[in-house]
């Protein structure tokens, strides 16, 4: 944290230590625009999963709906990590709440919650984001999947009043440690549920367990423009959002998610 206003401390990333990682290809750059727009032309270009790319400093990250924000350099926690899947396509819905399980496991104190469907919560505000993109090249598709975390971000530096940023909530670690715990989680996550020893709809379990959107009155903002307002009751078995409205209830693949907070 800061001290009588002083900037916060950011030191570069450990890059011995992390470039020599086992069974990961890490590639640090000082700046880029996107590291999943990076990381998707590599993937064209033929490089192997299990890439990471992470950027000391992303100037034009890239979000859901195509939002784009920049953050200041080494503040946060900016990567992409590379796949091959040889799952069923019906199953690749599933990657994005898989990666914020693990991306909630990597936040120190173990009080992660997970926002449908792709955003990671400190109490009921922002602290990452998550963005999973299939990627078509030579080899079969690849997925990129890009993750931010706001680490030592101050509240003048956060892109809007509902994120926060590790340092703000009194969480010491460094970015390197910070990769270094994700990836060790996103193994575990993510390589038993693509080898199948971890079945769908146990993540389904756990994902819904964990997530604070399940119980709220939320409005989805769907790609349809009709928004879906009601209350979140569950996910269901093909990972889309189930929202109980005055029609019914309604089964959301895709959409922007508000939390609508009651007056007062």
């Amino acid at each position: 944290m800061p001290v009588n206003g002083a900037a916060p401390a950011r030191p570069p990333l450990d890059r011995e230590r992390l470039e020599a990682l086992p069974r990961w290809t890490i590639e640090i750059v000082d700046a880029v625009p996107s590291t999943n727009a990076y990381a998707a032309d590599l993937a064209r270009d033929g490089a192997p999963e299990r890439l990471v790319v992470v950027a000391e400093h992303q100037t034009r990250g890239r979000g859901r709906l195509d939002r784009v924000w920049e953050t200041p350099a080494r503040s946060a926690l900016t990567l992409s990590i590379l796949l091959r899947p040889t799952i069923g396509p019906e199953r690749w819905p599933w990657l994005p709440l898989v990666t914020g399980l693990a991306v909630a496991d990597a936040i120190p104190g173990g009080d992660g919650q997970v926002k449908w469907p792709n955003d990671v919560l400190l109490g009921d505000r922002k602290v990452a984001g998550i963005l999973v993109e299939r990627v078509e090249t030579p080899d079969g598709p690849a997925a990129v999947v890009g993750v931010g975390i706001n680490v030592t971000m101050t509240e003048d530096e956060l892109p809007v009043p509902t994120a926060t940023s590790l340092a703000l909530e009194g969480r010491d670690l460094s970015r390197a440690e910070l990769l270094l715990g994700l990836l060790a989680a996103f193994d575990d996550r993510a390589g038993a549920w693509s080898d199948g020893q971890v079945a769908d709809d146990v993540v389904r379990e756990e994902y819904a367990a964990r997530c604070a959107t399940i119980g709220q009155q939320v409005r989805v903002d769907v790609p349809s423009g009709t928004p879906v307002d009601g209350r979140a009751v569950d996910i269901d078995s093909g990972g889309r959002l189930v929202v109980e409205t005055g029609d019914g209830t309604t089964a959301v693949g895709a959409g922007d998610v508000v939390h609508v907070r009651p007056a007062g």
